[in-house]
């Protein structure tokens, strides 16, 4: 007869859960936990002790796919955490958390699942501010990337294998912006964003097409200056999961609909003041 953990669920055996993270990465100092600054794992693993979810989030094996930079968003990081309460944590974790972190998805993964190690592939976009004059150019550009390379000219590599294989690569458009989307196993420090710098000087026309191509076939020269990091998204990341929805979205959803309405005001506002005349 199976056992009844509701008055005591911290004898419950732990279960092992994944969750679809989101989150606006502007008003936090990156993904990675930092003791004296704001961060996504920080947020989330107070929400998790607020919830009783766990005391230690290390004993809990609390993990992401991968780190993002101060500034970057996502819409598909993964973050993986054992707890005796699994039911607590699907139905309430997005009231613990602050409205720019939320959780649109979650599964109940193998005890050894990792989420880093175990992501099969790391999808990113990166959306330009500047609308490129050859978008064209920079998809066949990107082209270049596919396949195994060194990336040293693209990223900050330090002591890392600068070698990665891109599975896919290509520039495209949606609501008047142009984007960067790029598939690989992993990335380098820098690396999406520096391939969007090298990206949008062809877009300008101040780069050729083939300028990719010797960047990464040139010996390790000084990285290129990275894009700006407001317009880099963590997209997708497979760890081959099959994930269940989460309906509750918390704070999140009024938060970012006041965001939309403020910064479409924002633009209204300047398109008045450019059009003044004397």
């Amino acid at each position: 007869m199976e056992k009844d953990y509701t008055d005591h669920p911290a004898d419950a055996p732990p279960v092992r859960l994944a969750f679809r993270v989101l989150y606006l990465g502007s008003r936090f100092y990156g993904s990675q936990m930092q003791a004296a600054s704001r961060t996504v794992e920080g947020e989330f693993v107070s929400a998790c002790q607020r919830l009783s979810l766990f005391d230690d989030w290390r004993k809990a094996g609390f993990l992401s796919a991968g780190r993002t930079d101060r500034g970057v968003h996502a819409r598909g990081q993964v973050i993986a955490f054992s707890t005796p309460a699994p039911e607590r944590a699907r139905t309430v974790i997005n009231t613990q958390l602050p409205p720019d972190l939320w959780c649109t998805a979650y599964a109940e993964v193998p005890m050894e699942f990792h989420p880093r190690y175990d992501a099969k592939s790391r999808t990113y976009r990166y959306y330009f501010s500047k609308r490129p004059g050859q978008p064209d150019a920079m998809d066949r550009a990107a082209q270049q990337f596919l396949g195994s390379h060194n990336f040293s000219n693209f990223a900050r590599v330090k002591d890392k294998n600068p070698y990665r294989n891109i599975l896919a690569a290509r520039v495209g458009e949606e609501d008047g912006f142009e984007f960067l989307e790029v598939k690989a196993e992993s990335f380098l420090w820098h690396q999406v964003r520096c391939m969007a710098a090298a990206l949008l000087l062809v877009g300008e026309g101040e780069s050729d097409e083939g300028s990719i191509a010797r960047l990464l076939e040139a010996d390790a020269l000084r990285p290129l200056q990275p894009a700006p990091a407001e317009g880099l998204i963590l997209w997708e990341t497979d760890c081959g999961i099959t994930w269940t929805p989460i309906t509750s979205e918390g704070q999140s959803g009024a938060f970012m609909d006041h965001l939309v309405r403020h910064y479409a005001l924002m633009e209204k506002v300047c398109r008045v003041l450019k059009t003044t005349q004397v």
